[in-house]
């Protein structure tokens, strides 16, 4: 089992509820979407993911350990074996991209390691095969600032790839990037994610790319479940009810159905 979530809630200092009785269980190597309107508690449930935030309520294990019963040390340990891809990568902008791809291992290397890296880029070949994929390569010693905004997601990414985790967590991964580069870029995400057995939990906005990468989709709207499916199982009433008012998006025809619209007025 690589996740497993029960009853999980989290309630903000505020009082805002984030999310609500998550029941969730994710086996070892399986690629999960999560889609559903904003604000609905993508982003939240990620971070509960990754032991970045404390739930209010029930429990949490990752990887087979209960991180919020776990001394700080041991805590850090865990999250060096979960792959956290941001929206917007919190890359310094004077930071060159292999230095930014290599700290995927930091968490994996020793302290005089890391330091050394900081200041003599220690496997050039492994950040430049990571970027490569990626298409890249050839901003190897470019510094951060330099690049736009949909550079800088797939940076993040190859930071990903070359740390090699057992759990990766992208949370909006290709908002920054156009339709075909976006597809891409999931392709190599769910490759790599497939080739190592790693698992993938991916929230997107576009649920056409959704349905498209994924094989288990998880509907999420103001911090609940709706709806946890294959693509070919989810109907255009559930997707209605996930994304009722919000704008109207299309979703792309598939074998069995005709193109269909996500909101009132349907096509």
């Amino acid at each position: 089992m690589s996740l497993s979530l029960r009853g999980v809630g989290l309630t903000h200092a505020n009082g805002q509820v984030a999310l609500s009785t998550i029941d969730l269980r994710v086996t070892s190597g399986e690629r999960l979407a999560i889609i559903g309107p904003s604000g609905a508690g993508k982003t939240s449930l990620l971070r509960v993911l990754a032991s970045n935030l404390q739930p209010s309520s029930g429990e949490i294990e990752l990887l087979e350990q209960q991180p919020w019963r776990l001394p700080a040390g041991q805590r850090q340990k865990l999250r060096a074996r979960i792959g956290l891809i941001h929206q917007s990568p919190p890359l310094p902008p004077r930071q060159r991209v292999v230095t930014a791809v290599l700290a995927g291992k930091l968490g994996q290397w020793s302290l005089g390691k890391s330091l050394l890296n900081l200041l003599h880029p220690l496997d050039l070949a492994g950040a430049q095969a990571a970027l490569a994929r990626l298409d890249l390569a050839d901003k190897l010693f470019e510094r951060c600032d330099q690049l736009s905004g949909g550079q800088l997601q797939r940076v993040g990414i190859a930071r990903v790839l070359y740390q090699a985790p057992e759990l990766i967590l992208a949370d909006e991964p290709v908002s920054a990037m156009d339709p075909i580069l976006a597809g891409h870029t999931l392709s190599v995400l769910n490759d790599e994610a497939s080739r190592r057995g790693s698992t993938l939990l991916a929230s997107l906005h576009a649920t056409d790319l959704a349905l498209a990468h994924f094989p288990r989709i998880i509907g999420v709207r103001e911090g609940r479940i709706l709806f946890d499916l294959p693509p070919a199982e989810i109907t255009p009433a559930q997707l209605d009810a996930l994304y009722a008012n919000e704008q109207l998006q299309t979703l792309p025809a598939s074998p069995a159905t005709a193109p269909v619209c996500l909101q009132i007025p349907r096509c």
